[in-house]
């Protein structure tokens, strides 16, 4: 996705383990790491971070802060569920020109770039996203309570339930159920365990899921099936048909490709980028609308 570039432009992709920050100016590039930065998580930490990076940022990119403030900035974010926390975080920064937004339609950008196309992320936590028609829609990212199918936290927490169904009679044992009951002492463990974990501890359980369902075992492939199920079912029903890109994201993301139906496979195409990416291509896009006086 690189190019030629005149205009500076600054993209924050910020998300629940860390904080990027990038600076692409005329002929140079520069890129700062920071943590947290889910904005619905702790809104005044994840502040805390980006501002943070945008010091960092300025000191080895040699721009001054008041000049850095006022490059078009795009920010993709974790945890901005709407219009009035994404004016939240543009009220908190200083800078003069920013569009805030959850951190998907950067995903979908960078993956596929500005054509049609699909991204079904499944990290510790899941989305789809869709370009058709130049039309994007955005499904899922709602957090483990509500939402987040066929994610890793969402593999983790249906082996141990199906576990549970199993220690019940209802099911055959297989390898994996009993490996998660000598894992965690039994039913007891396993409750005591659910009570307590993070989606993040939950998806911890994930590699061990595909690891099993890769070698036939009965209860690890039900959970993979399922898992791929619900995400065709999201991708048709958000407009996927027959050669349309498809990219699968996220650590357990492309795990699923052999699981997904057959003419959704033929369809599958690596990532032609990461968010970052695709937050610098939106940075541009409303760069050109600040200059055109939209903003």
């Amino acid at each position: 996705m690189m190019k030629s570039h005149t205009t500076p432009v600054l993209a924050i992709d910020g998300g629940g383990t860390r904080c990027r920050i990038a600076l692409r100016g005329v002929g140079n590039f520069t890129r700062v790491e920071t943590g947290s930065a889910n904005v619905s998580t702790n809104f005044e930490a994840a502040i805390r971070e980006i501002l943070s990076g945008l010091t960092q940022l300025a000191k080895e990119s040699g721009v001054a802060m008041q000049r850095l403030c006022s490059i078009p900035a795009y920010a993709g974010l974790a945890g901005v569920t709407g219009a009035a926390i994404a004016g939240r975080v543009a009220a908190a920064l200083p800078l003069q020109h920013i569009r805030v937004e959850d951190d998907r339609p950067s995903a979908l950008r960078g993956a596929v770039g500005a054509g049609d196309g699909f991204v079904a992320h499944c990290g510790t936590g899941s989305f789809v996203a869709a370009r058709v028609d130049g039309i994007v829609r955005l499904a899922g990212g709602w957090g483990s309570v509500l939402g987040d199918p066929s994610s890793a936290q969402w593999v983790g927490r249906q082996a141990l339930a199906r576990t549970l169904v199993i220690a019940d009679g209802l099911a055959d044992v297989s390898e994996l159920s009993a490996s998660m009951m000598d894992r965690f002492g039994g039913t007891a463990g396993i409750v005591a365990f659910a009570a307590s974990a993070s989606p993040a501890e939950f998806g911890e359980l994930a590699p061990a899921v595909s690891k099993a369902a890769a070698n036939g075992d009965t209860l690890a492939l039900s959970v993979m099936q399922d898992a791929a199920f619900e995400m065709a079912e999201t991708l048709r029903k958000m407009g996927w048909r027959d050669g349309f890109p498809i990219c699968l994201t996220g650590g357990i993301g492309p795990i699923y490709a052999g699981y997904l139906p057959a003419d959704m496979r033929a369809c599958l195409t690596p990532k032609q980028g990461e968010p970052m990416d695709g937050a610098l291509s939106l940075a541009e896009d409303f760069s050109r609308e600040v200059a055109d006086g939209g903003h």
